[in-house]
């Protein structure tokens, strides 16, 4: 049996294991609350005035515009400075949420803003509250655009995942590094890990294909 082989089934078991116990629940449950924060953050941008949304646009900028990682050694390593101090995985969903909410923010945004201003008048016409007509005319249409970009937003956030060793968290990379340490085959092992990435990439990338022509199967071609 070739090496490589050898020494991805003797690896393979550690990894699927942070995988399932680290990687994905990180990966959900800081989507969940990416989603929250895009919502309201977007609706705050659209309809709330000054000042509210020249917070909401500084937080966009800020997660936007600086490097993840650094938004992880600022949450873990700073924070405790002033007193706030986290545990690995909680403060990796904090940022990765925050991260993820700031870029999903601005394609909730954009999906709002195309609906044709027509319906939201033929919504005023109809004695519709402002809520009643986001609910009923705006955020059906508004899914339906924006689910690619959110469902790329979330892979994105998926291989995102992949820096918190850099706060000490036993990811999927993290153990590949770990193993990669003690049999002195880094690139057979690093190779192993972006493979498994692959394939949780690719099925991703299906089921966001499939959900894509459910949601959509209802408009004309």
């Amino acid at each position: 049996m070739p090496r490589f082989l050898e020494l991805w089934i003797e690896s393979l078991p550690r990894l699927l294991a942070a995988l399932v116990q680290i990687t994905v629940p990180l990966s959900l449950l800081s989507f969940a609350i990416a989603l929250v924060i895009a919502v309201l953050v977007a609706l705050v941008r659209l309809y709330v005035p000054f000042p509210l949304n020249l917070v909401a646009w500084a937080y966009v900028q800020v997660f936007r515009g600086t490097p993840l990682v650094v938004q992880l050694f600022i949450v873990y390593f700073g924070l405790p400075r002033i007193g706030i101090e986290l545990e690995a995985f909680p403060a990796a969903v904090i940022t990765l949420a925050l991260n993820t909410g700031a870029y999903a923010s601005e394609a909730v945004r954009a999906s709002v803003l195309s609906i044709p201003r027509g319906q939201f008048e033929a919504a005023r016409s109809l004695n519709l509250s402002r809520t009643a007509t986001f609910r009923r005319v705006v955020a059906p249409q508004a899914m339906r655009i924006v689910l690619p970009p959110l469902a790329n937003d979330f892979i994105d956030l998926v291989k995102g995942t992949s820096l918190v060793f850099a706060i000490t968290l036993i990811d999927l990379f993290q153990v590949g590094r770990q193993i990669a340490a003690t049999n002195y085959e880094p690139l057979i092992m690093y190779t192993l890990v972006a493979l498994i990435y692959l394939v949780v990439v690719s099925l991703l990338s299906i089921g966001q294909n499939q959900l894509e022509r459910k949601v959509s199967a209802h408009v004309r071609t």
